[in-house]
């Protein structure tokens, strides 16, 4: 896919722009956004990211399209699964609701940086090593195992704790509980203090570099061109500070997500695997030669295995909290 330096330069014009705009509404009425605003936001980031993918699909073909929208579920579902951690993050600081917007961008920004980083490494790496499929391939296994097996540890709030970057900085850095501004720094008593919002964005921030090391190689799994890996991660991460507001709630009783997510991230982790088999150059591996028979899963099939274990996932988890949630109204 060659992709002029104009388009480069445009997209991140426009999507910065969009960035920008949001992140100075935030700045100037911190408040808790309505249904309705929700609704209208997130309608509007899906409806340019599904207007984005049929453009690519038109102008340069069915597969990049095809792997753009691939790429794109799949870190959506990453980056609901993000936001997740971002409810018990918000929920453990006592973030208040007017609060919780600035929060959120904060943590979407940092993402983005974040992403934005393993993007360019991974392509440089792919580019120079075609062995680095194995890494990323095996990475993706190991991934699916923990997610799979969180799981099935039902882990919850109460089981959260603070890593301990955000432990060092409580101990050593002055700072204040009181939660009056969504500044990361307020004068108290004469003194510069650190506020919680600090401890928060540090905390988002941390989140963010741990999920961003699961995105990436999953995305380099269902395309290698790296407009179609940055654009399917911004379209991916711009709706959801709304999303937070509109089904905070509904996250809640996706009882399966870390499962169908393992499953994906598996599935991708072996789609890398055979890829890099069919690319092999390493000696000590089949000497050095490629190995025929290991085939290439066509993206198309990926594209029918990622919506397939989404709206199985999704069906599942609904039906299982509904049966929760009448056990525990008869009891």
């Amino acid at each position: 896919m060659d992709v002029a330096s104009w388009v480069w330069w445009t997209t991140l014009a426009v999507t910065s722009a969009i960035l920008l705009f949001d992140v100075v509404v935030i700045g100037r009425r911190p408040h808790e956004p309505s249904m309705k605003e929700c609704g209208i936001a997130l309608g509007v980031y899906v409806g340019l990211a599904v207007a984005f993918g049929v453009g690519v699909w038109a102008i340069a073909g069915h597969r990049f399209g095809t792997e753009f929208f691939a790429g794109w579920l799949t870190e959506y579902s990453l980056s609901i699964d993000n936001l997740f951690v971002f409810i018990i993050l918000l929920g453990k600081f006592a973030v208040p609701k007017e609060y919780q917007q600035t929060a959120l961008m904060v943590g979407i920004v940092l993402a983005l940086v974040m992403r934005g980083i393993f993007i360019a490494v991974g392509a440089a790496a792919i580019n120079e090593f075609s062995w680095v499929f194995y890494l990323f391939g095996l990475f993706l296994l190991w991934t699916a195992f923990k997610l799979a097996k969180e799981g099935a540890e039902d882990e919850d709030e109460d089981d959260f704790e603070e890593n301990r970057l955000v432990k060092l900085a409580t101990r050593h850095l002055p700072a204040t509980e009181e939660w009056t501004t969504n500044n990361i720094v307020a004068k108290v008593g004469g003194k510069r203090v650190v506020t919680p919002m600090f401890f928060v964005i540090l905390a988002l921030g941390t989140t963010d570099l741990l999920f961003a090391l699961d995105s990436i190689p999953a995305i380099y799994g269902l395309t290698k061109e790296p407009y179609l890996v940055l654009t399917a991660n911004i379209f991916a991460l711009m709706g959801l500070r709304q999303l937070y507001f509109l089904i905070g709630g509904l996250l809640q009783r996706l009882v399966y997500l870390s499962y169908g997510l393992a499953f994906l991230l598996a599935f991708i982790g072996v789609k890398l695997v055979l890829h890099a088999m069919h690319e092999n150059e390493l000696p000590f591996v089949n000497g050095g030669e490629h190995i025929s028979w290991a085939p290439d899963i066509p993206i198309w099939l990926s594209l029918l295995v990622i919506v397939g274990t989404l709206a199985v996932t999704t069906v599942l988890s609904l039906v299982a909290s509904g049966r929760r949630d009448r056990a525990a109204a008869q009891s």
